[in-house]
């Protein structure tokens, strides 16, 4: 079965992250729009480890879809194939576009993304960890990246007295893409609330345990060092979502599984499909880049639709990043700003509320409570 408006062209919007429901969004009011997402809710992943935390959070951040779109319409389902022109979901059904924009993001292991399609199920999940991780004094993060920094700081701001060990093999925090004297600031809070950083090395094996379960175990390093903890999560591993990529579209993913994209946000090799965030190989993986990204997709989409005024090309920015560390502290650099962020404008921006207001805004609620009973 096809289905596609005669009254307006067709853009199918695979994904509803970040990139998708702000693509969708833009478009609805000149497009006959189809938001493609497995899940029931937006996920505010931006959040996922403060609701690990403190669960209370998650109607913050799992918010509904039904209230994005005047116009179009979401659709519960995974696209099984696509190709120019069409979409297969797996139920079976054929979606027929004049447009195509890919923004399936990217996996992550849990707690920092969630892998279930039910808000329910994830709720559940959540709060599951949450009480394993109450239960544990002694807690294991792999990886000393933004996600491992910033689940460190949220464990130790609601647990103070747990021994929470953050290990890495590169040999310093965050990653090389940012500044060392924001590495320093960020090594010397971890420190000032009693994180025990192990860099420069990595575990010989896995822990016994899955990651979120509590039970007692002891690892080893490659160093010959002996780890103890009760729990353990892995904070590293972006995967990108694009094994649905048949045909023209499957020539511009790359071996690392990233699609390839003109400066426009063209997939290589197309005119009328576009990738916007962690799905596209066109700037580092955050949520405010792949908004950024969606926002010249859609002006790029409307362009072409409307034939007025020419493609915009996306400019990738300067390395920026803003790190909380719990509520209260963290830091972060700006492009072209030679001071660091000062923790009180973390707090202000991102850590305290974690711009959750921002996204339920977005999806059409007034505020958290709103959101929370909006199932």
């Amino acid at each position: 079965m096809s289905e596609a408006s005669p009254a307006s062209p067709a853009v199918v919007v695979i994904g509803g992250g970040y990139g998708g429901v702000s693509a969708a969004k833009a478009l609805d009011d000149v497009a006959d729009v189809v938001l493609v997402e497995p899940k029931d809710s937006f996920v505010h992943n931006v959040a996922s480890l403060r609701a690990l935390a403190d669960p209370s959070w998650l109607p913050r951040i799992y918010l509904p879809y039904g209230r994005l779109l005047a116009r179009g319409r979401v659709i519960r389902d995974r696209a099984a194939k696509a190709d120019r022109g069409r979409v297969t979901l797996a139920s079976g059904k054929r979606i027929d576009a004049d447009y195509i924009v890919l923004a399936t993001g990217s996996a992550y292991p849990f707690p920092a993304k969630s892998d279930l399609d039910l808000a329910k199920d994830a709720h559940d999940k959540v709060r599951a960890a949450h009480a394993a991780l109450s239960a544990a004094r002694r807690v294991l993060l792999i990886g000393a990246g933004p996600v491992g920094i910033e689940l460190a700081g949220e464990i130790k701001a609601v647990w103070p007295g747990k021994h929470v060990t953050l290990i890495d093999m590169a040999d310093d925090v965050l990653g090389e893409r940012f500044r060392p004297d924001l590495k320093a600031e960020l090594r010397r809070q971890l420190r000032g609330i009693g994180v025990e950083l192990l860099l420069s090395t990595a575990l010989r094996d896995d822990p016994p345990a899955q990651p979120g379960e509590l039970q007692a175990f002891t690892v080893a390093t490659q160093a010959g060092a002996e780890v103890a903890a009760d729990i353990w999560f892995r904070c590293h591993g972006v995967v990108p979502v694009s094994d649905y990529l048949v045909g023209e579209l499957a020539a511009a993913r790359r071996p690392d599984g990233f699609v390839e994209v003109a400066p426009t946000l063209q997939v290589a090799g197309q005119d009328r499909v576009f990738a916007v965030g962690d799905v596209s190989a066109a700037d580092h993986k955050m949520a405010g880049a792949a908004a950024r990204q969606a926002q010249v997709v859609a002006g790029n989409v409307r362009a072409l639709i409307t034939g007025d005024g020419d493609l915009r090309p996306y400019e990738p920015t300067a390395p920026g990043i803003v790190v909380p560390i719990g509520p209260q502290g963290g830091s972060g650099q700006r492009p072209g700003a030679d001071e660091l962020i000062p923790a009180e404008f973390v707090a202000g921006i991102k850590g305290r509320d974690m711009m959750a207001g921002r996204f339920a805004a977005l999806l059409g609620f007034t505020g958290p409570d709103d959101a929370g009973t909006a199932r």
